[in-house]
């Protein structure tokens, strides 16, 4: 076999892998739909699910929220929390314990409503002190406020809103724009009794579109900036194991095109979930790489022309063009996936050996990096 071609089965079975854990059918009735009527079928196939206790979240997150070195992967902060015995509790500081963060708060669904109120797919360990100062808040972008660890809180400078925000690490507004879209999908038929003066500086008070018009082009601009990782697609299969529903924005990220985005006139076909978004106005004005496009191992590699740099959990990418990185545990696991301007930063959040495949329009490099 020669390397070009196992370049290509490679890259095409990391394309498979995106998909490979969605059972046979579960998405069959949405075939040919798009906006609301494409919402709605995805909400009656996601709504029926496993109610969890709030007491079982402790345990559940040891499965749905554990780094590669068995850490608490918390997406507030960079603490490395053991599971159980530093759950909160009380705190005073950053770093004291983790405790059950509703990304989207529940008091803007009534408070302990149920399933909402247990539902694992925003439901994520974070810092005590930070989920704190996060409050209510909605999520958003601040250029001017307070930063605590990895998060900062202040005056939205995102057009169109100017209030409290809480803005989470770039690595993370993808997954916290995923779950958004999930929550006003899942709970489409109750979403119009969300009525909470804190909710509405989201939400709309519709079926659809759902949210105000500044919050929706934050959620679509994060959704393609920060595509889905490793960390999201196992998430995504250990929350069906124990609530027995998936995350279909994960499964099929084209899916936010096709309701809220630039692919509205088409009809949905689930053509795999590796399909790259092109939207017509990109965020970022650097053209993204397809990750199973075949490419030339062979060609010279001019070093100067790619740098990979650790730095403490995380590794330093930079190139001179626009590139898709994979890191790979040394068993070969995904533990990171990103599309990636000229230079970025790569979260890891655990320490080890790691091979980082970095794929261009022109060549492929690997390299092995030690955390």
């Amino acid at each position: 076999m020669t390397k070009r071609l196992q370049l290509l089965w490679s890259l095409l079975f990391i394309a498979i892998t995106l998909v490979a854990q969605v059972p046979a059918g579960y998405y069959t009735n949405i075939e040919g739909k798009n906006k609301a009527e494409l919402k709605t079928a995805l909400s009656k196939i996601i709504v029926k699910h496993d109610a969890r206790s709030y007491d079982q979240l402790w345990t559940d997150f040891q499965k749905t929220d554990a780094t590669s070195d068995g850490y608490v992967w918390d997406m507030y902060s960079k603490v490395k929390f053991t599971f159980i015995s530093d759950q909160c509790g009380n705190y005073s500081n950053i770093g004291d314990c983790y405790n059950r963060e509703h990304s989207f708060p529940k008091s803007w669904f009534g408070g302990k409503v149920m399933p909402m109120y247990t539902d694992l797919f925003h439901l994520y360990p974070t810092d005590g002190k930070i989920n704190a100062y996060r409050d209510n808040h909605p999520f958003g972008e601040t250029a001017t406020g307070t930063v605590y660890d990895i998060s900062k809180l202040g005056a939205s400078t995102f057009p169109g809103y100017s209030e409290t925000v809480f803005e989470p690490a770039d690595e993370y507004k993808g997954d916290f724009a995923r779950t958004y879209f999930y929550m006003v999908t899942c709970y489409e038929d109750r979403i119009l009794s969300w009525n909470n003066a804190d909710a509405t500086k989201m939400l709309n008070q519709t079926t659809y579109p759902c949210f105000q018009t500044w919050a929706l082009n934050l959620l679509l601009k994060w959704s393609r900036q920060d595509p889905v990782s490793a960390k999201e697609i196992n998430r995504n299969n250990a929350v069906y194991g124990i609530q027995h529903n998936r995350n279909p924005f994960i499964d099929y990220p084209q899916l936010v095109e096709y309701i809220w985005g630039t692919k509205m006139s088409d009809a949905f076909v689930a053509t795999g979930g590796a399909e790259p978004v092109d939207p017509v106005k990109p965020v970022d004005p650097v053209k993204p790489v397809d990750p199973v496009k075949p490419v030339d191992p062979e060609k010279p590699i001019d070093s100067s022309t790619l740098e990979v740099t650790p730095i403490g959990y995380s590794v330093k990418i930079k190139t001179k063009e626009s590139a898709v990185v994979y890191v790979y545990s040394i068993t070969g696991k995904i533990v990171a996936y990103k599309r990636i301007p000229k230079e970025d930063t790569i979260d890891i959040n655990s320490k080890g050996t790691f091979l980082v495949k970095v794929v261009t329009s022109a060549t492929t490099v690997t390299k092995k990096i030690q955390l």
